[in-house]
């Protein structure tokens, strides 16, 4: 792959050269090559290249529905990677899978306390902007999934962008059915609480999940900045310092 440098890109086929246009990475080219398809896809020889691709294409689907839970918390959070590094982590637990079959594995058999902290802002990381200490409880049996966050002092335990004057914690739960593409969430925020030099009131954050689901359940914790104007709340999508982050894996059964 080679990054297109001249005055005029190209897009398309010619003399065995791709162009094409990356939204990440601009304007591109590739020479034209491979094995075909339709060898890949009946020959004995690549049968270990179809059962990865067949995995790859699972984490993918996995990372996907997981993103779909958490929507209305990364309207507002999120790098223009992270369905990417979602996918290639989901990938990477799906290999610890030490019960199915290659070409088989899938995520919930797999090690998946290894997203915990998963940042789905890496240009925002959740340990790089709040700095107060919180504890995550997950009762599988009654359902309960709670985060507690001590009182602490705005200005002293948060990295808060240019503007901002207000900010709010926001909370989530997953419980997710991998197998059957499907998912129950429940999700809490706080009101918007002032940046300042006055302790903030403890914070407790109860969210009310499927008592005794055997899914895979993941917590998500977050922090969004926004500026009181005039007796209106503006919220900053200020990708430097809007978190989220997976505090809390409970692996299904």
């Amino acid at each position: 792959m080679a990054r297109q440098d001249s005055i005029i890109k190209f897009k398309g086929q010619m003399g065995g050269i791709s162009f094409y246009k990356s939204a990440q990475d601009g304007h591109l080219a590739r020479q034209k090559g491979g094995v075909d398809a339709k060898r890949i896809q009946t020959d004995p020889a690549f049968a270990r290249t179809r059962e990865n691709g067949s995995e790859f294409g699972r984490a993918g689907s996995n990372g996907k529905l997981l993103r779909t839970a958490f929507r209305s918390q990364l309207l507002n959070t999120g790098d223009s990677r992270m369905a990417n590094r979602l996918s290639a982590l989901l990938n990477a637990v799906l290999k610890t899978d030490q019960v199915s079959l290659r070409g088989q594995r899938n995520v919930a058999n797999g090690d998946l306390n290894l997203l915990r902290g998963f940042d789905f802002n890496d240009e925002g990381k959740l340990t790089h902007t709040f700095f107060a200490p919180y504890a995550a409880d997950v009762d599988r049996v009654t359902g309960t999934v709670t985060i507690d966050v001590p009182a602490f002092v705005p200005t002293d335990m948060i990295a808060y962008p240019d503007g901002a004057t207000h900010f709010r914690l926001v909370a989530a739960a997953a419980e997710v059915d991998f197998a059957e593409n499907a998912y129950n969430v429940q999700a809490l925020e706080t009101d918007e609480l002032v940046l300042g030099a006055l302790p903030a009131a403890p914070v407790n954050l109860a969210l009310t999940m499927s008592p005794g689901n055997t899914d895979p359940l993941f917590v998500v914790l977050g922090i969004e900045f926004a500026q009181l104007v005039n007796g209106q709340m503006y919220t900053l999508n200020n990708g430097a310092y809007n978190a989220l982050s997976l505090v809390a894996i409970e692996p299904g059964a």
